[in-house]
């Protein structure tokens, strides 16, 4: 019976190499706004280092209300767009 092939091995077999993941990932951005690509990724970088501060005042007055739960869930949503968005700054 065969062991199943090593973490190490699993890695290299399920992964792409990252030039041609990097092409998959992030091409939409450049098709559709060559010239603004790398200003809106940075953008969104600097964002998601920021957006975490505004949690804070809402954090330390509390949930208690419905407009702070979605204020608060609004920046959640937010800064992960601002991830998903500015992740490949100065790749």
């Amino acid at each position: 019976m065969a062991s199943p092939p090593s973490l190490p091995d699993q890695r290299s077999a399920d992964s792409s190499p990252p030039s041609d993941r990097r092409d998959d990932d992030h091409g939409a951005l450049e098709r559709a706004a060559p010239g603004l690509a790398s200003p809106i990724r940075a953008a969104g970088f600097w964002a998601a280092i920021a957006m975490p501060v505004l949690y804070l005042p809402l954090l330390a007055t509390g949930l208690s209300s419905s407009l702070d739960g979605g204020l608060f869930i609004g920046l959640l949503v937010g800064n992960l767009v601002a991830l998903y968005v500015g992740h490949a700054h100065r790749r």
